[in-house]
């Protein structure tokens, strides 16, 4: 993080005033076409009003009822302790929402809202942009669909879109592409604006494209140009690209969007309270990646349901829990130990989902800027939060958040 940076309270978005007056002053302006919606402190008001920046589509909910969430609140969380995994100053659950840049935190356990917080510009009804937690629900769709016997894990992906004959995809499994130890040309470095997800970025048109620009206009013209770097299923390594083409899998296997197939298979079935936003490049495609924008409580609702294998309290089930078990097993640790995580030791990666350290079975969907669902199956809880850290990557505040979580867990467990 750099040396001199506005902290929580200073960068807050009602402080700053972003967007305020009619018309706002050219000074509290924020503009697309300078990519104020991905830079700090701007990005703070952005991500809670994403469809004001770039096109989007609904994930309908459609007409029937909503899963209701019991309440339960209660008053002793704020002041669980923590001790930071980097050698911090212990802190409190509390002070980690300001630490962490929170917008929004939901922390549910047996099934009833116990904790609800929201910050800035985010509030109950306010889809806030998800980032890669998008790619769990990605996921999972595959996972329903292998499970329906719809779609083979160990089918080459060039058989399920032949479009990507010519590219580093062509040989590699479906299972290779959704637990990403696919060997491509592909950087995920996004402070490099000529890495991989930089190209990609400016494919799909997320932030204006350089002076110039000459290459892929949309992210079906991009994943064909991704070479081959490697012998595939050897190795974890995080690349969004892969989500891109498990999304299109699934699109394909459906015949139907992607966002199409999300309300119809989770969003109504589910009962979620809000429809939600999807991203989309110049073709109408969403961004299966990270372009995602539900309010949090139906982020909760997904965790819970995954939590309780694939089915909403008293309801039919949703999800089949084969998929679920699939993905709640985890990955392969010895291919996931290379990438070096820090902070996540002896875990895995499956199915667009990440194991999380802990003897627990918990497991969690991460997005760059802080976007969470966290769940723990043995705590029965399961934590939602939407964030606007002023670094993308988990790993910045992943010392502040993971033992966090732990503890709130812990807490939960001790005290019922």
């Amino acid at each position: 993080m750099p040396d001199q940076i506005l902290d929580a309270n200073s960068s807050d978005p009602v402080a700053m005033g972003w967007m305020e007056g009619l018309p706002p002053p050219p000074q509290k302006r924020l503009e697309w076409a300078r990519a104020d919606h991905m830079r700090f402190p701007m990005h703070r008001y952005a991500y809670s009003h994403m469809r004001e920046f770039l096109p989007t589509a609904r994930v309908s909910r459609g007409q029937g009822a909503v899963w209701e969430l019991a309440a339960a609140l209660r008053d002793d969380l704020d002041d669980v302790r923590f001790a930071p995994l980097d050698g911090g100053p212990q802190l409190t659950w509390a002070q980690a929402h300001r630490v962490n840049f929170t917008d929004a935190v939901l922390v549910l356990h047996r099934g009833a809202i116990v904790y609800e917080r929201y910050f800035g510009v985010t509030r109950r009804d306010t889809p806030h942009i998800a980032f890669s937690v998008t790619k769990s629900f990605v996921g999972t769709l595959a996972e329903m669909l292998v499970a329906e016997g719809r779609l083979d894990p160990a089918a080459p992906v060039v058989t399920l879109i032949p479009e990507l004959a010519g590219s580093g995809f062509a040989d590699a499994t479906l299972r290779q592409v959704m637990d990403m130890t696919t060997a491509l040309d592909f950087s995920e470095e996004y402070t490099d604006p000529n890495s991989g997800i930089g190209a990609m970025s400016n494919a799909l048109g997320l932030t204006p494209r350089p002076p110039g620009y000459a290459g892929p206009g949309d992210v079906y013209a991009f994943l064909p140009t991704i070479g081959k770097a490697g012998t595939h299923g050897k190795r974890f390594t995080y690349r969004t690209c892969n989500t891109e083409v498990l999304g299109w899998i699934v699109a394909r296997t459906e015949n139907k969007r992607l966002g199409q197939v999300l309300s119809e298979r989770i969003w109504q079935p589910l009962g979620m309270e809000q429809d939600a936003d999807f991203l989309l490049d110049t073709t109408g495609m969403p961004f299966a990646g990270g372009g995602l924008n539900p309010v949090l409580r139906d982020m909760a609702r997904f965790g819970e349901a995954m939590r309780l294998g694939g089915q909403r309290p008293g309801g039919e089930r949703v999800i089949d829990a084969s998929a679920i078990a699939s993905i709640s097993a985890g990955g392969s640790k010895a291919a996931f130990a290379p990438a070096g995580y820090a902070w996540l030791p002896d875990c895995s990666y499956r199915s667009q989902w990440w194991m999380m350290p802990g003897k627990r079975g918990a497991y969690s969907a991460r997005g760059i800027h802080g976007q969470t669902i966290y769940i723990d199956p043995g705590a029965e809880m399961v934590i939602a939060r939407f964030g606007s850290h002023p670094v993308a990557a988990n790993s910045a505040f992943d010392p502040t958040s993971l033992p966090a979580y732990e503890a709130v867990a812990d807490h939960l467990i001790l005290h019922g």
